[in-house]
């Protein structure tokens, strides 16, 4: 028998790489710069490229053609970004951004709180979702190939909240129980989407997979739940039949989302511990992002270029 094929290793930012990266705040500035604007620094009002760099402020440079009353705009490599307005250095943004990237199953803003040192746990925690929605500002591609589809419920039972936060959910799990319901697609050994959605019911779900799947996709694999019965007429559908035993048969099975689903469920369980509705999109968006990027030696660069 032929020796097994040995999968290639991807190697992430480490520490001491990212010490020797971002020596000091001068070197965050020219990453942000490089990444921005590749071909070149360009106005961000109206894309001039013949701007010109202020003396008087590092990082700045001023623009003539964008004011058509002659005013000129001066703008500097924070503007447009989660960063803008910000009172913290550019190498603190780094450093947390690089912690919740090298964190399997992510990092709560306490913990960032803590390691960094911050003066309040409230600034971790906006920190922390400002970059969130850096992340969710990814370059979008309908998923082809083999796609599975298949939906999941995050977040504590409506009958262990207080008695005006329930919501009417009684139930003990999954439908009615006041949990958030999220439906993701997956590409065998590709990307992810996943989203939050408002019910599990057919419209909601073929919504979802119009919007996340190409209609040229070789086979879509879910299980027998009664709201993916209509993907027949536009997609090829094969589903498995969990409450008979059946979890694979041939090429159909759900096993890849279904990895995708415990790594946010043990995140929200082991390093979250709580998350509110509200946010959880954003907390969805940070583990999408993670994932899609497993094999990419330059994650941090990924990111930077989102935010």
């Amino acid at each position: 028998m032929g020796k097994a094929k040995k999968q290639k290793q991807i190697h992430q930012m480490t520490i001491r790489q990212w010490e020797t990266a971002f020596p000091d705040e001068d070197a965050c500035c020219a990453y942000l710069v490089g990444h921005r604007w590749p071909k070149g620094i360009a106005c961000p009002r109206c894309g001039n490229v013949k701007v010109f760099p202020v003396s008087t402020k590092p990082w700045s440079w001023q623009c003539y053609e964008c004011d058509p009353k002659g005013e000129s705009y001066r703008f500097s490599h924070l503007v447009g970004t989660i960063f803008e307005n910000t009172n913290k250095p550019l190498r603190d943004w780094f450093r947390v951004i690089h912690l919740m990237l090298t964190s399997k199953k992510g990092m709560s803003a306490l913990q960032i709180h803590r390691m960094m040192g911050f003066g309040s746990y409230r600034t971790a925690w906006f920190m922390c979702h400002r970059i969130r929605v850096g992340l969710a500002n990814e370059d979008f591609r309908k998923l082809m190939g083999i796609v599975e589809v298949d939906e999941t419920f995050v977040g504590g039972k409506a009958k262990n909240r207080h008695w005006d936060k329930r919501g009417g959910g009684g139930g003990t799990g999954g439908i009615g129980s006041g949990k958030a319901a999220i439906a993701g697609a997956a590409t065998r050994k590709g990307n992810v989407v996943a989203r939050v959605i408002d019910n599990v019911r057919a419209a909601t779900l073929t919504e979802f997979v119009r919007e996340s799947v190409s209609t040229k996709v070789s086979l879509l694999c879910t299980d027998q739940w009664v709201g993916y019965k209509h993907l027949n007429k536009d997609f090829p559908h094969a589903s498995v039949d969990h409450s008979r035993g059946q979890y694979v048969v041939g090429a159909v099975h759900t096993q890849t989302i279904e990895g995708f689903w415990s790594l946010i469920k043990r995140g929200m369980m082991g390093t979250f511990h709580k998350v509110s509705k509200k946010y959880l999109p954003l907390y969805i968006a940070e583990f999408q992002f993670r994932y899609n990027n497993r094999e990419n030696e330059d994650i941090f660069g990924e990111a930077i270029k989102g935010c």
